[in-house]
């Protein structure tokens, strides 16, 4: 069936938008009007099979809370016996996010023309993750896909906490640092500039080496403001050239890992990462081996990608989780018997999502710790410069009062 994408406004007046599986868009705008919608655009969305594979593949992504709340519904409908491909019609009508609303429509005309669900999922990359699809995958072959749902909709909605979490922790501590770069170049700019023109009115007036030091570095600042910007907006771009380079993210990923203060933290993230994620796709009935593949593209830092990769290779052969991992050198000691005692007593998915929490709660309070201590340091450091150059304005301001007189 063609899909219509929409928008119009509700009884109550408010702007609606979504997407509408129906026969023509005359059968569209009549089933709209039924609920109570006045439509004010509407469009067919349905392509051929290449143009839709092109869109899955290089369209944007799709906000995490949007996904867990589709999850979740899709989870509680088909936990009420409602066939899936019922349950997809009634999900895509009631997401709000076009893309996904759209992608989930194209899915139900994939299912109820025989294809398995998790190769519809597979159609839009950039929307539903290898980990997603391959749940849905183990959810299906082993008829449990509204447990596997829900553990996903928990999962993401756990991944996406964290993320805000580290994002919302260092936004202030960034602000600080804009501000107060934006407050040394004014001052060297616009500030200093005209005291040095009050100094030059006194030649018998000696100015100690700090001041002269302050206004030296005003005048480079005034006269070459734009190598200054551009240095910085040039090693910015480089820097990320780089890091976006094989070599130079392995390097950065290894190098971060040793960072005084930030390197524990993006270790127990990766960590947090990597425990949580394997323990959803054990636990969704995941083999091992596979589960390992997926969870290495989600640590998201090479170093310890590079030690699951071992890890699983020793799997394979028929060793134990636990030793790989603690040759790594990568994994905190408490990981490794945690793991250990998991592989032993068989509760090895129970165990790792007792680590993850353990984790993303450390996490927690070190970036609370961090960010604590990281603003008044900023403060404290930003006093103390802005004093350096007052004082190295008022002393010479003092002298030319005492030669006058």
């Amino acid at each position: 069936m063609p899909l219509f994408e929409y928008k119009g406004i509700s009884k109550t007046g408010k702007n609606v938008r979504g997407v509408v599986d129906i026969d023509n868009m005359k059968s569209a705008r009549t089933k709209l009007k039924k609920d109570g919608i006045f439509v004010t655009d509407i469009r067919d969305k349905k392509k051929n099979e290449s143009t839709k594979k092109k869109r899955g593949s290089s369209r944007g992504g799709v906000p995490v809370k949007d996904m867990a709340l589709m999850t979740r519904q899709l989870a509680v409908l088909i936990k009420s016996n409602i066939p899936l491909v019922d349950a997809l019609t009634a999900v895509s009508e009631q997401v709000e996010h076009p893309l996904l609303a759209e992608a989930i429509a194209d899915c139900k005309n994939m299912v109820n023309e025989g294809s398995p669900f998790y190769k519809a999922l597979a159609k839009y990359p950039n929307i539903f993750s290898n980990i997603f699809i391959c749940m849905v995958e183990a959810g299906e072959m082993s008829g449990s896909l509204d447990v596997i749902l829900l553990r996903l909709a928990e999962f993401t909605e756990a991944a996406a906490e964290l993320r805000a979490k580290v994002s919302s922790a260092m936004t202030y501590p960034i602000i600080m640092l804009v501000v107060v770069f934006l407050i040394l170049f004014g001052l060297f700019t616009f500030v200093i500039p005209k005291m040095v023109t009050i100094f030059e009115s006194s030649p018998e007036l000696t100015l100690p080496w700090y001041t002269q030091t302050i206004i030296d570095i005003s005048t480079f600042t005034t006269n070459y403001w734009y190598l200054i910007i551009g240095s910085v907006v040039g090693g910015y771009l480089f820097f990320n050239r780089w890091k976006s380079s094989p070599e130079g993210s392995a390097q950065w990923d290894a190098l971060s890992l040793k960072l005084p203060v930030f390197g524990p933290v993006i270790r127990m993230v990766a960590v947090s990462r990597f425990t949580r994620t394997l323990a959803t796709l054990l636990n969704g009935g995941v083999p091992m081996l596979a589960a390992m593949d997926i969870v290495r593209n989600v640590v998201n830092n090479h170093a310890v990608a590079k030690a699951i990769d071992e890890a699983r290779n020793n799997i394979s052969e028929g060793e134990s989780i636990a030793g790989p991992l603690k040759a790594s050198g990568q994994f905190p000691p408490i990981v490794i018997h945690m793991v250990n005692i998991g592989e032993k007593t068989g509760e090895l998915e129970n165990m790792l999502s007792q680590v993850s929490d353990a984790y993303d709660f450390q996490v927690k309070n070190k970036i609370e710790g961090m960010t604590s201590l990281i603003t008044p340091v900023i403060t404290i450091i930003m006093g103390i410069v802005v004093m350096i150059i007052v004082l190295s304005i008022v002393i010479p301001m003092f002298e030319m009062t005492n030669l006058g007189n």
